[in-house]
């Protein structure tokens, strides 16, 4: 059946798509969240019948996400001998995860009903303060679900994108906390913090319990971050919609095929097009 935005979003109480008062409130809020850590949640941005409408979807293209076991550094690129043992780039964690491909969401359903929803971009847009801003073009990887079970988690990581706004949808019984390192690499790699972050010692990891139904907007681009494991058996499923700074940016082959299992003519025709130098 067709899906309402305001069934799905509490629109009462987040007025993403009217102007106003609250909503300037709102963004205001958020903008100072993303200028202190790269970070903001907005609590309880679905109504319950949105959570349990997500879950029934992803339960229901569950069987579709690409699970992966393998070791990868937080850059997701091959291991380089040319640098010291002790390298962020030479040190390895193992990843077990799942993600749902975006190609598996109906254009009717709830997922894309919320992302499509009237203000949702412009309300992203606004929080975020970006001039330059574009859903990611990848069709494999522009609105997601990211699914894990009892003892997956994701390891440290910078994402490729530049803005990523996640939506909880379900937990696990234990486990799943998000942990981040604010910005550490906004300017250049930083090494020295990221390793700092990898050894355990590092003073700037901050740690986030998010709930079903809560609204991140997140600059992953800059801030490593993972998902810690998980406990129990139930699946902990998060929709991930993803924005970037340039026009037609799709995601590498290789990071593609980690990921998802698979790529399409688009990752090859368009690979090597970067809105900037960092290592993915």
């Amino acid at each position: 059946m067709p899906y309402a935005a305001r069934d799905l979003i509490d629109l009462d109480r987040h007025p993403i798509h009217q102007p106003g008062p609250v909503r300037d409130a709102l963004v205001a809020r958020v903008r100072a969240d993303l200028d202190r850590d790269g970070c903001a949640v907005i609590k309880s941005f679905l109504t319950q019948a949105g959570i349990a409408a997500l879950t029934e979807e992803a339960d229901g293209v569950s069987d579709k996400g690409h699970r992966s076991f393998n070791r990868t550094n937080v850059y997701f690129t091959k291991d380089d001998p040319s640098l010291p043992e002790g390298h962020p780039k030479r040190r390895f964690f193992d990843r077990s995860n799942a993600f749902i491909p975006a190609d598996n969401f109906a254009g009717d359903g709830p997922l894309r009903t919320i992302h499509d929803s009237a203000g949702f971009d412009d309300f992203i847009q606004d929080c975020l303060q970006e001039e330059r801003f574009y859903r990611y073009a990848d069709p494999l990887a522009d609105v997601i679900v990211n699914m894990a079970e009892d003892g997956a988690g994701f390891p440290w990581h910078f994402d490729t994108n530049n803005f990523t706004v996640t939506l909880a949808i379900q937990n696990a019984e234990e486990g799943g906390a998000f942990e981040y390192a604010p910005r550490i690499r906004k300017g250049d790699e930083n090494f020295d913090e990221v390793a700092r972050v990898l050894d355990g010692t590092s003073d700037k990891v901050k740690v986030l319990t998010l709930e079903p139904g809560d609204l991140q907007i997140f600059r992953g681009r800059y801030s490593l971050h993972r998902v810690a494991p998980l406990k129990g058996p139930r699946r902990r499923y998060v929709a991930i919609f993803s924005y970037v700074e340039e026009p037609g940016m799709v995601g590498a082959p290789e990071r593609t095929m980690q990921l998802y299992g698979r790529t399409l003519p688009i990752h090859h025709e368009r690979a090597g097009r970067r809105a900037d130098s960092y290592i993915d």
